[in-house]
């Protein structure tokens, strides 16, 4: 499981000029789903991400979560995570999840974000999305489940 964490002032997902998320301060997270993907990568990758550091401190170091600033989060599917473009100049996404199972566990990592108590929009699975922000920093992480050792 990928994810592409950015620290936004702003954020929001339209989908058919409807607002489907929309969020202030704090994460948009990009989430890809892979084949191999499981519950335990779930919960690693929402841990990981709730628990990041990257909010500053009176002191202005980067020391606080998401939580400690009362951040949300928008979650956005993005099966276009797990592309591999080493080959050719077309990407090939053959380690992506079939949809039913990248629902199923994109589904599962909002309620286990919100299981830690931060709130979460979502955008809408397997439609064009149109998504917006402003990257606080600009702050951007990538997360992988598959790289946490």
């Amino acid at each position: 499981m990928r994810a592409v964490v950015q620290r936004v002032s702003r954020a929001s997902v339209t989908v058919n000029g409807e607002i489907t998320g929309q969020i202030e301060q704090g994460f948009l997270v990009l989430l890809g789903v892979e084949q191999s993907d499981t519950q335990d990568d779930v919960i690693y990758l929402a841990q990981k991400t709730v628990g990041l550091r990257v909010f500053e401190d009176a002191e202005g170091k980067m020391n606080l979560a998401l939580a400690d600033v009362n951040g949300k989060m928008l979650v956005v599917s993005q099966f276009t995570l797990l592309g591999d473009c080493r080959k050719g100049r077309r990407p090939s996404f053959v380690n992506a999840a079939r949809p039913e199972q990248a629902n199923e566990l994109y589904q599962s990592f909002v309620a286990e974000v919100k299981g830690h108590g931060i709130a979460v929009e979502t955008g809408r699975f397997q439609e064009h999305m149109d998504v917006e922000l402003v990257n606080d920093g600009p702050i951007t992480l990538l997360l992988d489940s598959r790289k946490q050792f």
